[in-house]
């Protein structure tokens, strides 16, 4: 199945930088300070991106409501994943991966996550029919120029 890319967007870490620090931010709140660390640039940026973006974090419906509007973006669809399995520690998969390539069902996906190993490249790689760009991004910066260059010239060329 082909069709246009996704853009599976984890929060914690890509859109909120840590830091120096690497720690998960309390649950998501309009005036939580830590807010302050989303780059409102982004959002446009992301937003002419040639995919089709999704929330692929543990904020679920929580980023439609606190982060979209501070990105000044629509409402996303949000990915859900099932619990870590057995299979998922065998493989030293992070919890989303499995979840996230079987959403994609074949359709190119990049996938913007701060958590993202050579395990979950090797796996997707074994898995997915489709052109995949698991794409790390240091939590202590956040996401980048470099990064958004980086997808968007993916993007473009599988578009």
């Amino acid at each position: 199945m082909t069709g246009r890319p996704l853009l599976f967007l984890d929060v914690d870490g890509p859109l909120l930088p840590f830091g120096g620090e690497h720690r998960s931010f309390p649950p998501p709140d309009r005036d939580n300070p830590l807010l302050a660390r989303c780059d409102p640039a982004h959002g446009p940026r992301l937003a002419a991106l040639p995919a089709d973006l999704v929330w692929a974090t543990t904020w679920g419906e929580e980023a439609n409501r606190v982060l979209a509007p501070r990105l000044g973006l629509p409402p996303l669809p949000v990915l859900t994943w099932p619990d870590p399995t057995p299979l998922d520690r065998w493989h030293g998969l992070h919890h989303k991966t499995r979840a996230l390539t079987a959403q994609a069902n074949g359709r190119p996906f990049a996938w913007v996550d701060d958590e993202i190993t050579d395990a979950d490249r090797t796996w997707i790689a074994d898995h997915h029919p489709g052109p995949a760009l698991p794409l790390h991004v240091d939590p202590r910066t956040g996401l980048t120029d470099a990064d958004l260059t980086t997808l968007g010239a993916w993007l473009r060329k599988v578009a």
